[in-house]
């Protein structure tokens, strides 16, 4: 707290803090501006109903635009998978593992492509979500399409994507003339946008008896502990020692330094849990629309509070974690950047031997990371559904609100230590 205060105080991080809050301020207006020919409250309760499906998944990634199905009912996640989908495809097609290679001017083309990616999931999302909008009705009945058929159908796909596209610009702004990851803070402002109704249920089902006083005090050293267990797991490092050997170029010596290779515990984020809460999600997603008995049981089966359904959704984290962190890390393109720039671990050799052990210290940190992954997804989980407690205090919540608050206060950091060198280069420049 006293580094953000002094933050305060450099007018540069100033400015980037106050736009960041005003971009956020923006994006939360644009959740309550409710898209045309919504019966409003038939969808409030259709959703009330279906808080533990996917809908109720994407309804806390939106920060309940969904639920009012505003114009940024889609939220940002369009955008999360389309950069998914192209990280993935720079495994499988050697044009974009180029471009990703050319530095600053691949990377602007790669962006690019993401929001050409972001605009066709959004139109294909939009387009299936009004179409699906106009089948449902409310619990009493009440349809939740004032007036459906093909205008509302486009009307609706325009909006949705629109809203899709303006919240990515925000994003974009953000993370360019902002503090912070700009996607990251919208996701987490929609999260803890929700705190204040969450509190306010919790303090109703105290006063209705269906959560004692005697828990609540227990409930909030838990949320305590495993928001200590998240931030020290997120900011815990292996570090490989690196040792650089010495080169004579002229009369000029150069390496000899030493150095080390830092690598998080949970290098895959929040990726992981987000993929496997997607999929788990399905089959009670689809159970609320198909009442036949053998669907109906499936969906039970893989609903939240069965053994069954968290040995799966542990099962998913963990391949999660090791797909993503395969997509994302290469140890043999390390290896070759170390043996290119004279590195070296001391004892390994460079090359095939060096990116064998840095894999196999890889893989030892993604099991620690995929096990610390599932037991702060799943046991929270596990008190939500034997005490009752709401869902917005889910470990994935937690997760992505403690990591991106590390990320951001991190930044605030770095650009701080950044202005006082500069004042401190002036000064030993204007003393000479």
């Amino acid at each position: 707290m006293s580094g953000l205060q002094k933050g305060g105080k450099i007018s540069d991080l100033r400015k980037r803090i106050i736009f960041t809050l005003l971009m956020l301020a923006v994006y939360r207006m644009g959740v309550q501006v409710p898209t045309p020919g919504i019966n409003g409250e038939a969808l409030g309760a259709f959703f009330a109903q279906n808080a533990g499906t996917l809908f109720g998944m994407f309804n806390m990634f939106s920060g309940g635009a969904l639920a009012n199905f505003s114009i940024f009912a889609l939220g940002i996640m369009p955008y999360i998978s389309a950069s998914i989908i192209i990280q993935l495809l720079t495994v499988v097609i050697p044009q974009l593992e180029t471009l990703k290679k050319e530095g600053a001017s691949g990377q602007r083309k790669i962006t690019q492509y993401t929001r050409y990616g972001t605009i066709g999931l959004s139109i294909i999302q939009g387009t299936f979500i009004a179409t699906g909008l106009q089948s449902m009705v409310g619990p009493g009945g009440e349809p939740i399409v004032l007036n459906p058929g093909t205008p509302f159908i486009l009307m609706t796909m325009l909006t949705l994507t629109a809203g899709t596209s303006f919240i990515m610009w925000l994003g974009e702004q953000m993370t360019e003339r902002g503090i912070g990851n700009g996607i990251s803070l919208i996701i987490f402002a929609g999260i803890v946008a929700r705190g204040p109704s969450a509190l306010i249920n919790t303090f109703q089902l105290i006063k209705a008896g269906e959560i004692t006083l005697f828990f609540v005090p227990l409930i909030l050293l838990f949320m305590i502990v495993v928001i200590a267990v998240i931030v020290f797991f997120e900011t815990a490092q292996r570090r490989i020692p690196i040792q650089y050997a010495k080169r004579v170029v002229g009369r000029k010596v150069y390496g000899g330094q030493s150095s080390h290779l830092p690598l998080k515990i949970n290098i895959s984020g929040v990726i992981p849990p987000i993929f496997a809460s997607s999929i788990m999600m399905f089959p009670a997603t689809i159970g609320s629309f198909i009442q036949i008995e053998w669907v109906q049981k499936i969906s039970a089966a893989l609903s939240p509070g069965n053994v069954s359904y968290y040995i799966l959704y542990i099962g998913m984290i963990i391949f999660f974690c090791f797909f993503y962190t395969a997509v994302t890390f290469k140890p043999e393109d390390v290896a070759d950047n170390l043996k290119k720039n004279g590195g070296f671990v001391p004892g390994i050799r460079p090359g095939r031997q060096t990116a064998n052990f840095i894999d196999k210290v890889l893989t030892r940190l993604t099991v620690v990371g995929a096990i610390y992954l599932s037991v702060v997804c799943v046991l929270p989980d596990v008190m939500i559904s034997k005490f009752s407690i709401p869902f917005h205090f889910g470990g994935t919540a937690l997760l992505i609100i403690v990591g991106v608050a590390i990320d951001t206060v991190s930044q605030v950091q770095s650009q701080m230590v950044m202005t006082n060198y500069e004042g401190f280069m002036k000064k030993s420049g204007s003393t000479r």
